[in-house]
């Protein structure tokens, strides 16, 4: 037979051969683990609903961080839950608040890991809303003040990236003023510009314990049938100073990290929620998938869609991954 047509499986041929001609690869640098840190002693908790996921108090950080560390994880996201909670949050800006702690503590005995400190009101506020209220309205412009606060609080304990995640409008700015004024210049901001009002939330919120008391979070969190919105968040956080992009959450939203990526001179960074994690966990128990191949196939997918990094409760599990199939 005279036939034409392209071998392609040439570059198929051997696990070598597909390993020379592979396009996109995960690095332990591309993962930043969220930390839970709860306010307390001899707390750690497993999070029910996320599988090998715990919240920690500060007496049990240390050893927390050294397994970090040993697994080759180059940063960390922090999220607080505190002792006390009230209609403004103002544990989340509180000097001692629980965030600044373990800020200090890890910049102090592990001062090469990125700290990232989530920047947010919710699990601070005895609402469970990301700002102020009046009745049942979540108040835009007299929300931004704390945040600031918090800002800058974090940035004062050490942290090395701010990442507000509150989703008011002109949050951006408001914290980069906030920053600069408080000698912070140099401190950049993680901006969750592209935060969809999503159901893969729930885990998350119970490992945080900041689900909103009353309503939900639809008039501040994006429109998930909404793709030109994207857009617009992303180009008022860049103008106002933000020097990350987050898409979240990621699976479900893959075309828009990658709209992001085409748009954006930033760094575009897709967040792995808490659903997606307890999906994949929960099928993997019940022996319906093998989880290490779909771990790593979800992230490198996320790396092949746009996103130059990944936060990711799978951090540990798919850094070891890597290492054995070197």
């Amino acid at each position: 037979m005279d036939l034409q047509f392209k071998r392609h499986r040439r570059l198929r041929s051997s696990a070598n051969m597909r390993a020379l001609v592979r396009e996109n690869h995960l690095r332990a640098e591309d993962f930043i683990y969220p930390l839970f840190i709860y306010e307390g002693e001899n707390i750690r908790n497993e999070v029910p609903s996320m599988l090998g996921v715990f919240q920690v108090s500060m007496d049990h950080l240390q050893a927390e961080m050294e397994e970090i560390v040993a697994h080759g994880i180059k940063s960390v996201l922090l999220f607080g839950i505190p002792a006390e909670k009230d209609e403004c949050g103002t544990q989340a800006y509180h000097h001692h608040g629980i965030v600044q702690e373990a800020t200090r503590f890890i910049k102090e005995k592990f001062p090469e890991i990125i700290v990232v400190a989530d920047t947010c009101l919710c699990e601070y506020t005895s609402h469970g809303h990301c700002g102020v209220i009046s009745g049942e309205k979540i108040l835009n412009d007299e929300s931004l003040d704390l945040l600031v606060q918090t800002a800058v609080s974090q940035a004062e304990a050490g942290a090395d990236i701010i990442a507000p995640s509150n989703m008011m409008d002109g949050f951006v700015a408001a914290i980069r003023a906030g920053l600069d004024k408080a000698g912070f210049l140099d401190v950049p901001i993680m901006s969750y510009a592209v935060k969809y009002a999503s159901a893969f939330y729930g885990p998350f919120r119970e490992a945080a314990e900041g689900a909103p008391k009353f309503g939900d979070r639809k008039t501040y969190q994006m429109d998930p049938a909404n793709r030109l919105e994207a857009f617009r968040e992303a180009e008022s956080d860049v103008a106002e100073g933000a020097d990350f992009l987050i898409v979240k959450p990621g699976m479900p939203y893959l075309d828009i990290v990658r709209d992001i990526k085409n748009n954006f001179n930033v760094p575009v960074v897709v967040y792995n929620v808490s659903g997606e994690y307890s999906m994949i966990k929960a099928a993997a128990q019940n022996g319906w998938i093998d989880e290490k191949q779909t771990v790593l196939e979800l992230l490198t997918g996320m790396k092949r869609a746009g996103a130059d990094l990944i936060i990711t409760y799978h951090a540990k599990d798919a850094i070891r991954w890597l290492n054995e199939n070197q």
